[in-house]
């Protein structure tokens, strides 16, 4: 079963032991912009996405739900 995006997240936030609060930090966005796509309010754009993958050093495929592993 595919997931969704705020399942990719919750599970990366989790995995890493990451708050809301310091991904969001990291990232260089709101802590509310995190929250509403772990409701599945919102999904980030490509901006965003970008930043995140830099911010970790991960492919952005992984957030994409491509690949499974980052």
């Amino acid at each position: 079963m595919k997931k969704t995006f705020s399942e990719i997240l919750y599970d990366f936030l989790k995995d890493n032991e990451l708050t809301q609060v310091a991904f969001a930090k990291k990232v260089g966005i709101k802590q509310s912009q995190v929250s509403e796509w772990l409701k599945g309010k919102a999904k980030p754009g490509y901006d965003i996405l970008r930043q995140m993958a830099l911010a970790f050093n991960i492919s952005a495929d992984y957030f994409l739900g491509i690949t499974e592993s980052y």
